[in-house]
């Protein structure tokens, strides 16, 4: 967890600490980041990290946070199963996913970093336990689209249309 120090830094320094946080693991897997690179990027002292964060994992999972919350802003569909509003939050998604500053960072975190990391499954479950069966769906088969079209670009449009007939089956079984 990030500690109170960190929180309580001036905003100038908060961001630069926080940018190079998302640089380094941008351009490298959780198992290759260096705090050195990270400190040197930002400049402040290498005890200074370890006063804003346990370890790299915990400076990966509090930027991660940052990341999600950010791509995430504007993406609650309505109450209302809505086959055209959910494909076309992915669809948007993954065609501005070129111009994302996150795309390298998403991309490691889903080859390489998001199996290094021990998931909080009771955490997780809590957080999706009162979703429907077809809006867990939806999510599922957004994720899994996204996925599949940042590893696999010149495929887009077979997976984009596969998403949407899916979530037509979806609205169709209820």
């Amino acid at each position: 967890m990030v500690k109170s120090t960190f929180q309580n830094l001036n905003q100038g320094k908060k961001k630069r600490v926080t940018e190079a946080l998302i640089d380094e693991f941008s351009s490298y897997s959780l198992a290759d980041a260096q705090v050195a690179r990270i400190v040197k990027s930002s400049g402040i002292a290498r005890g200074a990290f370890y006063k804003y964060f346990d370890d790299l994992t915990d400076a990966y999972e509090y930027v991660y946070q940052l990341v999600m919350k950010d791509i995430h802003t504007g993406l609650r569909p309505s109450k209302a199963f809505d086959v055209e509003l959910l494909y076309q939050m992915t669809a948007d998604f993954v065609g501005k996913s070129e111009q994302s500053p996150y795309l390298a960072f998403i991309k490691l975190h889903l080859s390489k970093n998001e199996i290094m990391l021990t998931p909080d499954f009771k955490q997780k479950a809590i957080r999706l336990k009162n979703l429907d069966a077809k809006t867990w769906s939806a999510m599922v088969l957004s994720h899994e689209t996204i996925k599949l079209v940042l590893f696999d670009p010149d495929h887009k449009n077979i997976y984009l249309e596969r998403f949407k007939h899916s979530l037509e089956l979806l609205d169709e079984e209820g």
